[in-house]
C-alpha cells in the first residue's frame, strides 16, 4: 500500500477526486480568497503553487487527474473562488474537472463525502470539520476500492464537464 505522502507521485494512470463540501476551509488561503473577493488579480504564489506542478508532472507524465464535484447553486464565496479561480487555474496545468449539479436533480450520491482514488486501487478518505476545515484523511485498506469506482461511475454518468456548466451557471 502506497503511504498518502506519496500517492500523487506514485500512482500509475489515474488520480479521482470526489468533491462534496460547499466551503473548505480557508486560513492558509485567506489571503487569495480575500484578493478573489476583493477583485484582485491572483497572486503569483497562487499561480505557480506547489499543487500545479504536481498536477502538469502527472499530465505531462501521460497520467489522467480528474475530479466531480457536487453542488448547489446559488454558489458560496468559496465555490466561486474555487471554480473560478482554482479550477481554471488546475486546468491550465491539465486537471480536468466536472460538475454534478443538485440544484434540479436529486444527489445520487447523497451520503457519500470526499475521497482521492488511485488507479481504482487505494483510496484516500478526506475528514473535516462542519465548516470545512480539513481534519485529516485515512488510507483504506487495498481491496477498499469497489464501492468507491461505483460512486465515482455514478458521478461521471450524472457530471457535465465544467467548461460547460460554468459557461451556462457561473455567478
Amino acid at each position: 500500500m502506497a503511504s498518502s505522502r506519496n500517492l500523487f507521485e506514485d500512482f500509475r494512470a489515474e488520480a479521482f477526486r470526489l468533491e462534496t463540501l460547499d466551503s473548505y476551509g480557508v486560513s492558509r488561503l485567506e489571503g487569495h480568497f480575500r484578493a478573489f473577493l476583493n477583485g484582485e488579480p491572483q497572486p503569483e504564489d497562487f499561480k505557480n503553487s506547489g499543487w500545479v506542478s504536481t498536477v502538469r508532472n502527472a499530465v505531462q507524465g501521460g497520467k489522467r487527474m480528474y475530479r466531480v464535484h457536487i453542488l448547489r447553486r446559488p454558489l458560496t464565496d468559496y465555490l466561486r473562488y474555487e471554480l473560478g479561480w482554482g479550477y481554471h487555474r488546475n486546468m491550465a496545468a491539465g486537471e480536468e474537472f466536472f460538475i454534478l449539479d443538485t440544484t434540479e436533480q436529486p444527489n445520487p450520491l447523497a451520503g457519500v463525502g470526499d475521497f482521492w482514488m488511485f488507479d481504482e486501487a487505494d483510496v484516500q478518505v478526506m475528514h473535516y470539520e462542519d465548516d470545512g476545515t480539513y481534519i485529516d484523511s485515512e488510507l483504506l485498506p487495498q481491496g477498499s476500492a469497489s464501492e468507491f469506482i461505483e460512486c465515482r461511475d455514478v458521478a461521471m454518468r450524472h457530471a457535465v464537464p465544467f467548461g460547460e456548466w460554468w459557461e451556462k451557471y457561473r455567478e
